[in-house]
């Protein structure tokens, strides 16, 4: 069983700017870069991704770097800019809690941003700023950078993420993260396309209410009837075993329906079994083709023996030694820390006894569709029934490696690589949509759902 931390950012505790913790010693940086380092090295499946000579010199120039921050707030910002250069959303470097930046609070201000059209729009304010500020406003610029140039130089080069688009949504939507008390000079251009500029400076909010309000917390599961021969059911987590019970529990509901839509748009992982779970009432199919899964193989002494190869050995058996070229290979590069064990592949048995719910089902997917939630794609690869509607998923999973870090903070590293059975790729990519939908700003403001809407359509069509 998988399991994965399905939030890749969580704040909810404030520092007070000028008040960041300062208890690492200079050693116990070194120690925490030189561990996290250590890691990755041993234990990151894509290490034959990373430019090693480049990944090297960074620890290096780090040595003398960490130990020269001026508190913990620092130091680990230089740890998360280092992890980012592995470039996997499986691989993480997180803040102790006792360091937590703020987000959207500013005192009298409260912004929330999002990643619309590729452009940082402004998609809820505090009640009291919605004149002010309305919604749909753009951030064009941040302290005196166009906002693009300062993502680029300010945030993205911290966000740990395996795909582009994920790191675009990310550092939007972090645009303005900072420590209590600092201070970010913003030019936002509103719908009617006035500029104004703010001084916006993080301190709590105290105003409670927001525009537009906040939506109810989504459950485990959420259902409802688009019409009356079509279901929505959107299951938005593999976290917790309950949604497969609930699941169940809906099939009465479910047997009537004639179409299906599946939401995964909300699904950040968990476990691959529960959503395999589900799936055997999708399919009629006997068995199941999951990933493909492989990790990185390390015995020291093959790979002493391995330094005393070149790749021109590794042609043919050596009689001298008495080894084949196949057993050469492998010496070979697991002295480059490049050897790979391949994980016997299963097919998995659907052994259920119920009705099963094989009718025309579209399946919602987006950029938060993420880690178990693209097993469950990979499962559902071959059902001719359902297609995919919306956008590329996460674009990461695997089985993260986790370990603490000086001063409370921790780290994860990811050390399973996952594809499709035929060998394929969708880490670094993300699972394609059969149909693309892209919401766009006034899909946002006239509250519409593209990707739902192109569902229905589709499973109308089907069903006429």
């Amino acid at each position: 069983m998988k399991q994965v931390l399905t939030c890749l950012l969580f704040f909810s505790a404030f520092a007070s700017f000028g008040q960041v913790p300062n208890t690492l010693s200079p050693a116990e940086k070194v120690y925490g870069l030189s561990k996290f380092w250590q890691e990755v090295n041993y234990n990151f499946v894509y290490l034959n991704k990373v430019d090693r000579t480049m990944w090297d010199n960074r620890y290096k120039e780090l040595i003398t770097i960490v130990q020269n921050t001026k508190n913990d707030y620092e130091y680990y910002r230089e740890l998360q800019k280092f992890c980012s250069l592995l470039k996997d959303g499986h691989t993480n470097v997180y803040f102790p809690k006792t360091i937590q930046p703020m987000n959207s609070m500013f005192g009298e201000y409260r912004i929330f941003i999002e990643n619309i059209d590729n452009r940082a729009i402004i998609t809820r304010t505090n009640f009291s700023k919605k004149e002010e500020i309305p919604i749909g406003s753009e951030i064009i610029e941040v302290n005196g950078k166009p906002t693009q140039k300062y993502i680029d130089e300010n945030v993205a080069p911290y966000i740990s993420s395996s795909t582009d688009y994920v790191t675009k949504d990310l550092s939007i939507s972090g645009l303005l993260r900072g420590l209590a008390g600092e201070t970010y000079v913003v030019k936002i251009k509103k719908p009617d396309n006035k500029i104004v500029e703010l001084t916006l400076t993080h301190k709590l909010t105290e105003e409670k209410e927001v525009f537009p309000a906040f939506e109810p917390d989504k459950q485990l599961l959420d259902f409802k009837w688009v019409n009356k021969s079509i279901a929505y059911v959107s299951l938005n987590s593999f976290e917790h075993e309950k949604i497969d019970s609930m699941f169940i529990e809906l099939l009465p509901e479910l047997y009537k329906a004639k179409g299906l839509i599946v939401d995964l748009r909300y699904n950040g992982g968990g476990s691959t079994n529960i959503g395999r779970e589900i799936l055997k009432y999708l399919s009629n199919d006997t068995v199941f083709y999951g990933a493909r899964n492989v990790t990185r193989e390390h015995i020291a002494t093959y790979k002493a023996w391995g330094t005393f190869f070149t790749e021109k050995d590794t042609l043919s058996d050596n009689p001298q030694w008495g080894m084949t070229k196949q057993e050469i290979a492998k010496f070979y590069l697991m002295s480059k820390d490049n050897y790979y064990y391949k994980f016997p592949y299963e097919t998995e048995p659907i052994k259920l006894d119920a009705k099963r719910i094989v009718v025309p089902t579209a399946i919602l997917i987006g950029h938060n569709t993420a880690s178990a939630a693209e097993d469950f794609l990979i499962f559902a690869d071959n059902q001719k029934h359902m297609i995919k509607i919306g956008q590329n998923s996460f674009g990461s999973t695997g089985q993260p490696l986790m370990f603490d870090l000086p001063g409370g903070g921790f780290a994860r590293v990811c050390t399973k690589q996952d594809t499709y059975p035929d060998g394929r790729e969708f880490v670094g990519y993300g699972i394609k949509p059969d149909l693309e939908v892209i919401p766009t700003l006034n899909d946002y403001l006239n509250k519409k759902d593209p990707a739902l809407d192109r569902a229905i359509e589709h499973l109308k069509q089907k069903l006429r």
